[in-house]
């Protein structure tokens, strides 16, 4: 039985944060000095729970759901940015991940400095990252602008090297955020048809979005959560449509 890449049993996932607490030293002292200071209250929420499912070698799957429905989160999750309130992660193999615009990136670094701060950050050794430099380059398009400090690049040129780094690096798994919306439609069509290049050469993809079309026309699986759980897990179709009954009542 082939083992899965990425697996996940009863995940849950909580944030806690202070509430109606002193945001100063100057608030602080104004409420000592009135007897009347505050620690705040703590307060919890949970954006996930009771995730469970696997993700095979060479599957590309599609994960959809609302605003706030918990996917970004899900993904940080299982790149290691988050750690599970309970439940277990596990990830058989090297992950590219492209979750968060800038991520990664400092910003007083040029965007050839940063290719390799980028491919170090996710465990790439120097040598592995100059071999894959020149597709980088050609990929992102920036020309000159690779010397320029990314501080001072748009959003679209963060996502073109982002995109380049993460599709060039030679790592088994490939997670996309919605992070390929932002920047011009001919990109977009190029980073498609780049990401349908690396599934076919066996690569695993698990792209969130909120395009009922990308689904439909590049995974083979559909992952839908709502209200912090997984509600459905198996055809396109079906997830699709159960998407749009979620955002859209009427369809």
């Amino acid at each position: 039985m082939t083992t899965p890449v990425i697996s996940i049993k009863d995940v849950r996932k909580d944030f806690r944060f202070w509430d109606d607490r002193p945001t100063s030293v100057k608030t602080m002292l104004v409420d000592i000095l009135k007897g009347k200071l505050r620690f705040g209250i703590k307060e919890e929420f949970t954006v996930l729970e009771d995730i469970s499912f696997d993700i095979y070698p060479g599957e590309f799957v599609g994960i959809m759901g609302r605003n706030g429905a918990g996917k970004s989160t899900l993904l940080k999750l299982i790149c290691g940015i988050y750690s599970p309130t309970s439940g277990t992660i596990e990830v058989n193999s090297q992950i590219a991940p492209l979750i968060e615009l800038g991520a990664g990136f400092a910003g007083d670094l040029s965007g050839y400095e940063n290719i390799f701060l980028n491919a170090a950050i996710l465990g790439l050794g120097r040598k592995a990252t100059e071999k894959a430099m020149a597709g980088i380059l050609e990929f992102s398009e920036l020309g000159e602008m690779i010397q320029m400090p990314v501080k001072n690049y748009s959003s679209g040129m963060l996502v073109r090297l982002g995109f380049s780094i993460a599709a060039h690096l030679p790592f088994p798994i490939l997670l996309i955020d919605e992070i390929l919306a932002v920047g011009d439609a001919g990109f977009q069509i190029k980073c498609i048809n780049k990401v349908r290049e690396m599934h076919q050469a066996g690569r695993t993809i698990v792209l969130i979005t909120h395009s009922p079309e990308a689904v439909k026309q590049n995974c083979q699986r559909c992952i839908v959560i709502e209200q912090k759980k997984k509600v459905h897990d198996g055809s396109v179709e079906e997830g699709v449509n159960l998407y749009l009954r979620s955002v859209c009542p009427t369809v």
